[in-house]
């Protein structure tokens, strides 16, 4: 896959992922989080994220939710010391943080940084 190919593995093991049908079923799934998103049989490309949310204890069990960007909501759930959501987050804001930066920095080469500073100076007067 693209993301194996191309990152280091951050952490690996199994997650529970609850299934879309009917009976909602919870379902083993080898994962491997890298800097770039996480794989499970389906990748997860942080690009196409939004958020982990709604961390809930229960029991042994830590349940949270990973949001996609188009609003599709994916439930997870691990072992309480495993910290799967914590690390997916941070990840996550890594990758973000680093996509930030990059876009600045081409906006930055590309000259428009320039071009807009000049024409709001210009029509502020």
């Amino acid at each position: 896959s693209f993301l194996a190919a191309k990152s280091t593995a951050v952490k690996e093991g199994v997650l529970e992922k609850r299934s879309d049908g009917l009976l909602q079923l919870w379902k083993k799934k080898r994962c491997i989080l890298t800097e770039e998103g996480l794989l499970l049989i389906k990748e997860l490309h942080f690009s196409n994220m939004k958020t982990v949310d709604c961390v809930e204890r229960k029991g042994k069990y830590v349940y949270f939710t990973v949001v996609m960007a188009e609003g599709k909501e994916i439930d997870f759930r691990c072992a309480q010391e495993q910290g799967w959501n914590a690390a997916i987050t941070l990840q996550m804001v890594q990758y973000k943080n680093r996509q930030a930066i990059l876009a600045l920095s081409a906006y930055k080469r590309s000259g428009l940084s320039t071009l807009f500073s000049w024409q709001f100076l210009n029509v502020s007067h």
